[in-house]
């Protein structure tokens, strides 16, 4: 679940993401939410968050804490990551809300191979349990939005053969980790799971 965030976060400025970023990220949003990859569980908690490298460098537009329940986002419920430091466990970001607590982790997908421009975090109990140590897997140990979990990942991605794939959070439940060269592809690699 997300909303407890783990790590530094510092707020820079309350920018907002321009009306072409919107545009590249909230569609695929709304299809995560729709198909219930993000939302808000039992307990009023919600979950899942997505995003998309904004630049050539590390800079990257993620869906702010406390988004997931929300079914239709406005332009102010993203943030920018404008720089983090996994091994300090701290980040900096724009933007009226928070990064999502799961910025770290996309933080060490995009650090990892330059070649992944998306990556979509969701919670989803049967894909856990039916690929957990199946498809690749973080060590149960590793807390989200926790270093441990941030290096766990980037070592996971850099034995991969290519910019795609699928995590399995073993220390997050029901944490699923998509990641490719664009929004529609990691979307994709979650839809195949269910085939």
């Amino acid at each position: 679940m997300e909303g407890i965030i783990k790590f530094t976060a510092s707020k820079i400025n309350s920018k907002l993401i321009s009306k072409e970023e919107f545009e590249i990220i909230n569609p695929s949003r709304k299809i995560c939410f729709d198909n219930n990859y993000i939302g808000v569980g039992a307990d009023g908690i919600g979950f899942g968050n997505i995003s998309f490298r904004s630049n050539d460098n590390n800079e990257f537009i993620i869906s702010a804490s406390a988004t997931g329940g929300i079914p239709t986002l406005k332009t102010q419920d993203y943030s920018r990551i404008i720089s983090f430091d996994i091994s300090n466990n701290a980040l900096e970001c724009e933007g009226e809300k928070l990064a999502s607590s799961e910025s770290l982790s996309h933080a060490a997908i995009y650090k990892s191979n330059k070649k992944i421009n998306a990556v979509i975090h969701i919670h989803n109990s049967n894909l856990w349990e039916n690929h957990i140590n199946k498809l690749p897997t973080t060590p149960p140990n590793a807390e989200y939005g926790t270093q441990a979990m941030a290096d766990a990942i980037m070592a996971i991605v850099n034995k991969a053969d290519n910019a795609s794939g699928v995590i399995i959070m073993g220390g997050h439940q029901d944490g699923v980790l998509s990641y490719g060269d664009t929004l529609s592809s990691c979307i994709k690699s979650l839809d195949n799971l269910f085939l």
